[in-house]
């Protein structure tokens, strides 16, 4: 899951973004609404945490810029401004879900993958193939009914595999989905995880690899 924060305050960013990726999120930050606009563009998210007072485009204007867009990326306000009618307000710009500051993490969590089940081309929630089920919701990957003791960047991993059946992810594709924009394309993380993630599935093997394409569940 790729979630965009957007929010001023970078001490809160920050601990945002730290949070969402121990919780195996790909992260991406933006301190102002002309930098969110400018990753929208070129990123595709599934889920944007959007602050509303915003400096160079108002957190109000970028969502419904965002609701009026046909790759529909759903949009979580979180916000200082929690009385009842600013809620409301919110809503009606678009906004699929709001949260006041101050919040409770966990909260902040579920409702980030609330909304990324209700996308439209969102998939079932449980992940099955192979003989692998996965939960991303309650955190769970078995095999075979064995249980799976996958890191937070393994699960992250095994689910972009298995969302991706039948097709390849590169290695650039796997980095932008399971890291972030900061992670190093020479890096060797995805080969390294890879290997981890296909010695704790066990024999046979499902994750095949092809040079020059990527790697897929068979």
């Amino acid at each position: 899951m790729r979630v965009l924060v957007v929010e001023d305050a970078r001490s809160l960013a920050a601990v945002l973004a730290e949070g969402l990726r121990d919780q195996g999120m790909a992260v991406d930050l933006a301190y102002d609404g002309l930098e969110a606009a400018a990753k929208l563009d070129v990123n595709a998210y599934d889920v944007v945490v959007l602050d509303r007072d915003l400096p160079g485009i108002h957190g109000d204007t970028l969502c419904r810029l965002i609701a009026e867009r046909d790759d529909r990326v759903m949009v979580l306000m979180l916000t200082a401004a929690g009385a009842p009618g600013d809620r409301v307000s919110g809503l009606a710009l678009g906004a699929d879900d709001y949260l006041a500051k101050p919040f409770h993490f966990p909260e902040l969590v579920l409702r980030i993958r609330s909304l990324a089940r209700r996308q439209p081309s969102a998939r079932p929630r449980t992940l099955r193939a192979a003989g692998i089920e996965l939960d991303p919701v309650r955190r769970t990957a078995t095999r075979d009914g064995r249980h799976l003791d996958l890191s937070v960047k393994e699960f992250a991993l095994l689910e972009a595999l298995l969302r991706a059946i039948p097709a390849f992810l590169s290695t650039e594709d796997l980095l932008e989905q399971v890291w972030d924009e900061h992670a190093d394309p020479l890096t060797n993380t995805v080969t390294v995880t890879i290997g981890r993630l296909r010695r704790k599935l066990g024999d046979p093997p499902i994750i095949t690899t092809t040079p020059g394409v990527g790697y897929r569940i068979t």
